[in-house]
C-alpha cells in the first residue's frame, strides 16, 4: 500500500522529470542531489539497477527511474547518451533502511512548497503508466486538477520492488549489508614456477610472481631526479609512500621508438628496497613447469649484461622464448648497475619498506581484470594463470550458452567460460582489446578458463580499502560480497571482488566442470 503524505500545513518537495512525467519526492527524504558520477556496472542485479556509485566513502546502488517506469529513449536535455542519461540528469540520494540509494532522473525542475489542499491521494491523479503502489500521493495544479501537477513517489516500495528476490530480515525488508568473503586457494605445485609476462619495446620478459608485490597503472605525475641516469625515471607515490621508478626499456637499452607508451608499473622487492619498474603491458600470468625453464647458456652467463637473468622459459612448445629476470639482480644490468639505483632506492628504503611491510600484513593480493567496462578481482591464490585467448576452441556439444568450448592446457582439457554471458552482462560493451585474456582459476577439483576483456594488473588492497558490497540480489551476494577501492591517477577505482568457489558453482557450471 502506498504511503500517505501527512497534511500538517505545507510540505516541501523536490520536483523532477522522468520520461516526460512530472514527479516529486518529499524534500526531507532526499539527502543530496548530485550530477551522476561514474557508475560501475554490477552483474546479476535487477533490470533497473544502473550500477554502483561511490559517495563520501560509501558504495551505493543506483536505480534508473526510467527503467522502473518503463520509459525508453533519451531523456530531456542535451547530449543524450545511449543509456538515456543527459547533461541535465541528476542523482537523488535517498535513505532506505539506513542505507543510501541513488535514484537517477532526467532533470530536476526545482524545489516547491505546497499547501495541504493541493496534496491528494494518488488515486486522484491516476497515470496508467505508473503503478499506484509506487505513489504516495499527487500534487494538484493550482486549479485543483491534476493536469500540470506532479505525482509523489514513495521511495520505499519502489526500492523494495527492485530487490524483490533478496532474503527478508525480521522486518521483511531488503538488506543491503555485506558480509566477509570466504577465502579459497589453489596450491602451486612444487615443480612449477608462476611467472608474470611483461612487454617492453614489443619484447617479452618474465618475473616470478613471488617477486612482484603488485602491478598498478603508471601515475600521471612522476617527479624527476636531477642528474639521474636515463633509466631512473624519477619518484612516484604509492599509497602515501615514495617509490623510485625505473624504465625497463632504458635499462635494457631497447629501441625507444617501439612500444613507446608506458602502461603499467610492476612494484618489485629488491635488496635495495621496493622499486617500481615501468613496462608497456602485462601480457600473461603463467604456471610454467620448472623443466621448461632452462639455465642461461654458459657463453651468455659469463657476460655481465646477462647476470640479471634467472633463465629462459620455453613456451608454446618452444616457439616462444621468454627471459626470466631476477628481481634481486635486475638493477646490476649494464648501464643500470647498482650505483645508479642504490643511492635513489636506499635514500627511501627505510620509510618505503617499513610502510609497505606494515601494510602487507593487513593487505590482500588480487589479480584484477576488465569486463564490460568494470574492474573485477580474484584472489591471487585462486588464479593459476592468465593467458592470451587461443586461436582455436573446440565446441562442446549440448553445453550451456556461456561455455565457449574447450581447449588444452599442457595436455589437460580446460573448459572456457564466457564470463559476460555467465554474469548476464551486455555483449561488446567496454572491450577495448581485440583479443582478451583467459583467467584460469581453480577451487578444489574444479578448474575453468574465464574469458575476459583484458588484464589490469595485480594489486594489494589494505583492509581499510575493502568494504562490503551492497546486496542487490541473492546471486550477486553469493558471488560479490566485497568491493575494493584503489587510488589510480588521482581517481578512486572500484574493484568488484569475486569469490572463485561461488563463481565455479554458478548455474550448471559446477555440474559441467565435473564431467569435463
Amino acid at each position: 500500500m502506498a504511503a500517505i503524505i501527512r497534511r500538517d500545513g505545507v510540505r516541501s518537495f523536490v520536483l523532477f522529470t522522468v520520461g516526460g512525467i512530472e514527479l516529486a519526492l518529499p524534500l526531507d527524504s532526499v539527502l543530496e542531489i548530485l550530477r551522476p558520477p561514474a557508475l560501475v556496472p554490477i552483474p546479476l542485479g535487477p533490470p533497473a539497477l544502473e550500477g554502483l556509485a561511490r559517495r563520501l566513502g560509501a558504495v551505493l546502488p543506483v536505480i534508473g527511474l526510467r527503467r522502473v517506469l518503463g520509459q525508453t529513449g533519451v531523456g530531456a536535455g542535451e547530449g543524450g547518451t545511449d543509456d538515456g542519461q543527459t547533461k541535465a540528469a541528476r542523482l537523488l540520494i535517498v535513505r532506505h533502511n539506513g542505507q543510501p540509494v541513488g535514484l537517477l532522473v532526467d532533470r530536476v525542475s526545482g524545489l516547491s512548497t505546497v499547501d495541504d489542499d493541493r496534496i491528494a491521494e494518488s488515486g486522484a491523479a491516476p497515470d496508467p503508466s505508473i503503478d499506484a503502489d509506487l505513489l504516495a500521493g499527487a500534487i494538484l495544479a493550482g486549479n485543483g486538477a491534476a493536469g500540470d501537477g506532479a505525482l509523489i513517489l514513495d521511495p520505499g516500495p519502489l526500492i523494495e520492488r527492485q530487490f524483490a528476490d533478496l532474503g527478508r530480515g525480521p522486518a521483511g525488508i531488503a538488506d543491503f549489508s555485506g558480509a566477509p568473503q570466504p577465502k579459497s586457494a589453489a596450491a602451486l605445485r612444487q615443480d612449477e614456477e608462476q611467472l608474470v609476462v611483461l612487454t617492453v619495446a614489443e619484447q617479452e620478459f618474465a618475473l616470478p610472481v613471488a617477486a612482484v608485490r603488485e602491478i598498478v597503472p603508471v601515475p600521471e605525475t612522476v617527479t624527476r631526479v636531477p642528474r639521474a641516469r636515463p633509466h631512473l625515471l624519477g619518484m612516484m607515490t604509492l599509497r602515501d609512500a615514495l617509490l623510485p621508478l625505473i624504465g625497463l626499456r632504458e635499462l635494457f637499452g631497447l629501441d625507444v621508438r617501439k612500444g613507446a607508451g608506458r602502461g603499467k608499473v610492476a612494484v618489485l622487492r629488491t635488496a635495495e628496497g621496493l622499486v617500481g619498474v615501468a613496462v608497456e603491458d602485462v601480457r600473461e600470468i603463467l604456471r610454467v613447469p620448472r623443466e621448461r625453464i632452462d639455465a642461461v647458456p654458459p657463453l651468455m652467463a659469463r657476460e655481465a649484461e646477462f647476470e640479471d637473468m634467472d633463465g629462459i622459459a620455453r613456451l608454446d612448445g618452444g616457439a616462444r622464448l621468454v627471459p626470466v629476470l631476477s628481481a634481486e639482480r635486475l638493477f646490476r644490468h649494464g648501464a643500470g648497475n647498482g650505483a645508479g639505483l642504490g643511492g635513489l632506492a636506499q635514500r627511501r628504503e627505510g620509510e618505503v619498506a617499513v610502510a609497505m611491510d606494515a601494510e602487507a600484513e593487513r593487505a590482500e593480493a588480487f589479480v584484477v581484470f576488465r569486463l564490460a567496462g568494470a574492474d573485477y578481482g580474484l584472489p591471487v591464490a585462486a588464479v593459476q594463470e592468465v593467458l592470451r585467448q587461443p586461436d582455436a576452441v573446440t565446441p562442446l556439444p549440448n553445453a550451456p550458452d556461456f561455455v565457449s568450448g574447450v581447449t588444452t592446457l599442457r595436455g589437460a582439457v580446460l573448459p572456457l567460460v564466457a564470463l559476460r554471458r555467465l554474469l548476464r552482462l551486455p555483449e561488446g560493451h567496454g572491450s577495448a582489446e581485440p583479443r582478451g585474456r583467459v583467467v584460469v582459476i581453480a577451487a578444489g577439483p574444479a578448474r575453468a578458463g574465464l574469458l575476459v576483456d583484458g588484464m589490469a594488473g595485480i594489486v594489494r588492497l589494505p583492509d581499510g580499502a575493502i568494504g562490503p558490497a551492497p546486496v542487490v540480489s541473492q546471486a550477486q551476494h553469493r558471488l560479490i560480497r566485497r568491493i575494493g577501492a584503489l587510488e589510480s591517477a588521482g581517481e578512486r577505482r572500484m574493484i568488484l571482488l569475486m569469490d572463485p568457489a561461488e563463481l565455479l558453482d554458478m548455474d550448471q557450471l559446477a555440474d559441467l566442470l565435473a564431467t569435463v
